[in-house]
């Protein structure tokens, strides 16, 4: 049975260390302490509430797909040549990279700063623009 530190807790919860101590306090968590006198959560306690607490964007583009896994986000960073392109985006805690056309990025006018979706559909991430979406 693995034991997760209130400080990495909260870093996989993307929470700060106190948020922790008061689930903890308020008997949302358990705790335990380990060998060296700190405290500690069950991992798989913890696991089962991360999913609990796991919270998307909506999509606000109103977009039907047959991809499930559809992510909200800002795009941070775009490296371009004259081919090709990699787009990175920040979706919640998650960093999603793509790889595409320096034309689609354009078209799109995808930049950092702009919100856009990751639409992962098996190994292939796909970036739509949402500027000008209402």
């Amino acid at each position: 049975m693995s034991h997760i530190r209130i400080a990495d807790a909260a870093q996989f919860l993307g929470v700060s260390n106190d948020t922790v101590r008061r689930w903890v306090n308020n008997g949302t968590l358990s705790s335990s302490v380990d060998s060296s006198k700190r405290m500690v959560i069950d991992g798989r306690e913890l696991a089962e509430f991360a999913k609990t607490q796991a919270k998307s964007v909506v999509d606000p583009s109103g977009t039907e797909s047959s991809a499930r896994n559809r992510f909200v986000g800002l795009v941070t960073v775009v490296t371009a040549d004259r081919v090709m392109a990699q787009v990175e985006m920040q979706c919640g805690p998650f960093r999603v990279v793509s790889l595409m056309s320096s034309e689609a990025v354009s078209d799109l006018g995808l930049e950092p700063g702009s919100v856009a979706v990751a639409v992962i559909k098996s190994t292939n991430v796909i970036i739509e623009s949402l500027e000008g979406a209402s």
